[in-house]
Formats: structure tokens, sequence, C-alpha cells
């Protein structure tokens, strides 16, 4: 997945604009901005839920539960050439790691993995597209919200950069591709 800078915002839909400019505030986004991506992202629900249930450990199992389930059955349906399928075993392999790294509360950490699994996985269902300069174009095409998510996921570079008082930001970042990706 091409890395972006911010300027990139033009090629969102007026509509998205303004919740992805306020996404990459300088020193990280405030709780509103995320909450209203969140929305625009079509998982404002459930990150809410998640946003004030976190600490719930039986809720947190249960939805990391459901984020695996998701991501593994999304990667192991994706269909790939004969070349590619070590990559796929290898992404599945790297997911029980990423959860562990998620509950240690970890998130800068889970966030930069995150970041390496949405990139192998941008290639498994794109393939060289995703590595195109019009990548995000072209997932804007197919459909919005997913445009919108692979928009994200090309700017979390900037989340891990971000300063944030107890991984605060980090944490919002990462909630809201996995309910993206728990949702998809």
């Amino acid at each position: 997945m091409v890395c972006c800078s911010s300027d990139n915002t033009k090629i969102l839909p007026k509509e998205y604009k303004k919740a992805a400019e306020a996404l990459l505030e300088e020193n990280g986004p405030s709780r509103e901005a995320v909450l209203d991506f969140a929305d625009k992202l079509g998982v404002g629900t459930d990150y809410r839920k998640l946003d004030t249930g976190w600490k719930n450990t039986e809720e947190q199992e249960h939805f990391l539960h459901s984020f695996r389930n998701n991501l593994d059955l999304l990667i192991q349906k994706t269909w790939v050439e004969k070349a590619d399928e070590d990559r796929k075993e290898k992404l599945l392999a790297r997911v029980p790691g990423f959860i562990a790294v998620i509950k240690e509360e970890n998130y800068a950490g889970a966030l930069g993995e995150f970041q390496a699994i949405l990139e192998e996985l941008a290639w498994l269902l794109f393939g060289t597209q995703s590595h195109k300069e019009d990548f995000f174009d072209y997932c804007l095409r197919i459909d919005h919200q997913m445009g919108l998510f692979w928009w994200y996921g090309g700017h979390l570079q900037h989340f891990l950069a971000a300063v944030s008082k107890d991984g605060e930001t980090q944490k919002m970042a990462l909630l809201l591709g996995l309910c993206y990706l728990t949702e998809f």
C-alpha cells in the first residue's frame, strides 16, 4: 500500500474530507474527530461500544475473537496466485501474535503490526494495484467506505508518530481499523 501525505485528502469525496482532515491533526485527533470518522467509515456504533467498554475483558475477548475469525476468513477466502500462497500463510500466522500485543495494551506496537498486516492484506486483495499511486482513488471508485478505510490504512504512520498520553491516540486509531475489518 502506498503511504501517503496528508495532502491526499483531496481525493476523498466532500462528505469525508473534513472528517479525514480532523483525523490528521498534528498532535493526534480528538475523540470527537475519531467518532466522526468512525461514523463516516460505517462503524460508529461498534466503535462507540468498544471505546466505552474496552476495559471489560469479556467484551474485549468477544470482540477480538470476532475480529480474528473475520480476518482469518478474509485471508483464507482470498484467491491468490500460487506464488502468493506463502504470503497468505505468513499473514495468517501473524494474527495470533498481533492479538497478543493488543491484549498487552501495547497500542503503538499493535498499530505498527496492524500497518504491516494491512500492507499484506491489501496485496492479497488487490495485488500490484495496492502499490500504485492511485490505489486509494481506485478503492474509492469501488466503494466509498472501503476507499476511506484504505486511505486510513495509508495514514497509520501518522498515528504512530502522534504524541499521546498512555497510547490513547494509537488505541483509538487501532480500534477504528479493527472495527472495520470485523464488519468487512
